[in-house]
Protein backbone atom coordinates (compact mmCIF):
# COMPACT_ATOMS: atom_id res chain seq x y z
CA UNK A 1 0.00 0.00 0.00
CA UNK A 2 1.35 3.42 -0.91
CA UNK A 3 2.10 6.03 1.76
CA UNK A 4 -0.55 8.29 0.19
CA UNK A 5 -3.25 5.59 0.62
CA UNK A 6 -2.19 4.97 4.21
CA UNK A 7 -2.45 8.70 4.94
CA UNK A 8 -5.93 8.86 3.32
CA UNK A 9 -7.12 5.91 5.40
CA UNK A 10 -5.73 7.46 8.60
CA UNK A 11 -7.42 10.79 7.79
CA UNK A 12 -10.75 9.04 7.15
CA UNK A 13 -10.51 7.12 10.43
CA UNK A 14 -9.67 10.36 12.27
CA UNK A 15 -12.57 12.23 10.66
CA UNK A 16 -14.99 9.42 11.53
CA UNK A 17 -13.81 9.53 15.14
CA UNK A 18 -14.28 13.31 15.32
CA UNK A 19 -17.63 13.35 13.54
CA UNK A 20 -19.18 10.25 15.03
CA UNK A 21 -17.34 10.10 18.36
CA UNK A 22 -16.81 6.93 20.32
CA UNK A 23 -19.10 3.98 19.98
CA UNK A 24 -21.30 3.19 22.99
CA UNK A 25 -19.17 0.10 23.71
CA UNK A 26 -15.98 2.18 23.64
CA UNK A 27 -17.56 4.72 25.97
CA UNK A 28 -18.67 1.99 28.40
CA UNK A 29 -15.15 0.57 28.41
CA UNK A 30 -13.70 4.04 29.07
CA UNK A 31 -16.13 4.40 32.01
CA UNK A 32 -15.11 0.95 33.35
CA UNK A 33 -18.66 -0.33 32.95
CA UNK A 34 -19.25 -3.97 32.10
CA UNK A 35 -22.68 -5.02 30.94
CA UNK A 36 -23.99 -8.36 32.15
CA UNK A 37 -26.46 -11.05 31.18
CA UNK A 38 -29.89 -9.76 32.22
CA UNK A 39 -31.88 -11.74 34.75
CA UNK A 40 -35.19 -13.35 33.87
CA UNK A 41 -38.38 -11.32 34.45
CA UNK A 42 -39.85 -11.63 37.94
CA UNK A 43 -43.38 -12.38 36.67
CA UNK A 44 -45.41 -12.96 33.50
CA UNK A 45 -43.89 -10.31 31.20
CA UNK A 46 -40.90 -9.75 28.95
CA UNK A 47 -38.07 -7.29 29.55
CA UNK A 48 -38.35 -5.63 26.13
CA UNK A 49 -40.83 -5.41 23.28
CA UNK A 50 -39.95 -4.17 19.82
CA UNK A 51 -42.59 -2.65 17.59
CA UNK A 52 -41.32 -1.11 14.38
CA UNK A 53 -38.21 0.90 15.23
CA UNK A 54 -39.10 1.36 18.91
CA UNK A 55 -38.01 -0.77 21.85
CA UNK A 56 -40.15 -0.50 25.00
CA UNK A 57 -38.09 -1.64 27.97
CA UNK A 58 -39.92 -2.81 31.08
CA UNK A 59 -39.21 -1.29 34.46
CA UNK A 60 -35.72 -2.09 35.71
CA UNK A 61 -34.27 -1.61 39.15
CA UNK A 62 -30.70 -1.11 40.35
CA UNK A 63 -29.69 -4.73 39.75
CA UNK A 64 -25.99 -5.57 39.87
CA UNK A 65 -24.22 -8.28 37.87
CA UNK A 66 -24.45 -10.66 40.86
CA UNK A 67 -28.26 -10.29 40.91
CA UNK A 68 -28.39 -8.19 44.09
CA UNK A 69 -30.23 -4.87 44.18
CA UNK A 70 -29.72 -1.52 45.83
CA UNK A 71 -32.64 -1.27 48.23
CA UNK A 72 -34.07 1.27 50.60
CA UNK A 73 -36.02 4.48 50.72
CA UNK A 74 -34.26 7.66 49.58
CA UNK A 75 -34.53 10.29 52.28
CA UNK A 76 -34.48 7.70 55.07
CA UNK A 77 -32.25 4.69 54.26
CA UNK A 78 -30.33 6.26 51.37
CA UNK A 79 -28.93 9.73 50.73
CA UNK A 80 -29.56 11.69 47.55
CA UNK A 81 -26.08 10.65 46.35
CA UNK A 82 -26.81 6.98 47.02
CA UNK A 83 -30.10 7.36 45.16
CA UNK A 84 -28.19 8.85 42.22
CA UNK A 85 -25.85 5.83 42.24
CA UNK A 86 -28.88 3.49 42.36
CA UNK A 87 -30.30 5.25 39.28
CA UNK A 88 -26.92 4.93 37.55
CA UNK A 89 -26.85 1.20 38.35
CA UNK A 90 -30.37 0.95 36.93
CA UNK A 91 -29.04 2.46 33.69
CA UNK A 92 -26.32 -0.22 33.55
CA UNK A 93 -28.92 -2.93 34.10
CA UNK A 94 -31.14 -1.46 31.39
CA UNK A 95 -28.25 -1.13 28.92
CA UNK A 96 -27.52 -4.81 29.55
CA UNK A 97 -31.09 -5.69 28.57
CA UNK A 98 -31.03 -3.34 25.58
CA UNK A 99 -27.82 -4.86 24.24
CA UNK A 100 -29.20 -8.38 24.73
CA UNK A 101 -32.32 -7.34 22.81
CA UNK A 102 -30.72 -5.57 19.82
CA UNK A 103 -27.22 -7.08 19.80
CA UNK A 104 -25.31 -3.86 19.13
CA UNK A 105 -25.71 -0.54 20.96
CA UNK A 106 -24.60 1.26 17.77
CA UNK A 107 -28.13 0.55 16.47
CA UNK A 108 -29.54 3.08 18.97
CA UNK A 109 -30.76 6.17 17.13
CA UNK A 110 -32.19 7.90 20.19
CA UNK A 111 -33.17 7.39 23.80
CA UNK A 112 -36.72 8.72 23.45
CA UNK A 113 -38.49 8.65 26.81
CA UNK A 114 -37.62 7.72 30.38
CA UNK A 115 -39.93 7.31 33.37
CA UNK A 116 -37.98 7.31 36.62
CA UNK A 117 -39.60 6.25 39.89
CA UNK A 118 -37.88 6.83 43.22
CA UNK A 119 -38.74 4.88 46.37
CA UNK A 120 -38.67 7.81 48.80
CA UNK A 121 -40.13 9.37 51.90
CA UNK A 122 -43.18 11.61 51.52
CA UNK A 123 -41.07 14.69 52.28
CA UNK A 124 -38.30 13.93 49.75
CA UNK A 125 -38.63 16.25 46.73
CA UNK A 126 -35.40 15.80 44.75
CA UNK A 127 -36.55 12.91 42.54
CA UNK A 128 -35.15 14.61 39.38
CA UNK A 129 -31.69 14.79 41.00
CA UNK A 130 -31.85 11.06 41.76
CA UNK A 131 -32.93 10.11 38.23
CA UNK A 132 -30.10 12.25 36.86
CA UNK A 133 -27.94 9.24 37.72
CA UNK A 134 -29.74 7.38 34.93
CA UNK A 135 -29.95 10.27 32.48
CA UNK A 136 -26.34 11.35 32.93
CA UNK A 137 -25.11 7.86 32.03
CA UNK A 138 -27.32 7.70 28.92
CA UNK A 139 -25.86 11.01 27.70
CA UNK A 140 -22.31 9.88 28.58
CA UNK A 141 -22.74 6.68 26.58
CA UNK A 142 -24.75 7.95 23.60
CA UNK A 143 -23.95 11.67 23.46
CA UNK A 144 -26.74 13.74 21.88
CA UNK A 145 -28.61 10.51 21.03
CA UNK A 146 -28.87 9.87 24.78
CA UNK A 147 -30.82 13.06 25.56
CA UNK A 148 -34.43 12.15 26.22
CA UNK A 149 -37.82 13.31 27.45
CA UNK A 150 -38.27 12.30 31.07
CA UNK A 151 -40.54 12.13 34.08
CA UNK A 152 -39.16 11.64 37.60
CA UNK A 153 -41.64 10.85 40.35
CA UNK A 154 -41.67 9.68 43.95
CA UNK A 155 -43.27 6.42 45.01
CA UNK A 156 -44.47 5.20 48.38
CA UNK A 157 -42.83 1.83 47.67
CA UNK A 158 -41.32 -0.20 44.85
CA UNK A 159 -41.10 -3.99 44.35
CA UNK A 160 -38.68 -5.74 46.70
CA UNK A 161 -37.91 -2.34 48.27
CA UNK A 162 -35.65 -1.36 45.32
CA UNK A 163 -34.50 2.26 45.53
CA UNK A 164 -35.30 3.18 41.91
CA UNK A 165 -37.24 1.79 38.97
CA UNK A 166 -36.97 3.12 35.42
CA UNK A 167 -38.84 2.43 32.17
CA UNK A 168 -37.44 3.49 28.79
CA UNK A 169 -38.41 3.83 25.12
CA UNK A 170 -35.57 3.63 22.57
CA UNK A 171 -35.56 4.29 18.83
CA UNK A 172 -33.32 1.91 16.88
CA UNK A 173 -32.23 1.48 13.27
Amino acid sequence: MSPAKIIKICVLIFIQGVVFGQSPDQKLKELNIELFTPSKPMANYVKAVRTGNLIFIAGHGPTKADGSNITGKVGRDLTLEQGYEAARQTAISMLSTLKAEIGDLNKVKRIVKVLGMVNCTDTFTDQPKVINGFSDLMVNVFGERGKHARSAVGMNSLPSNIAVEVEMVVEVE
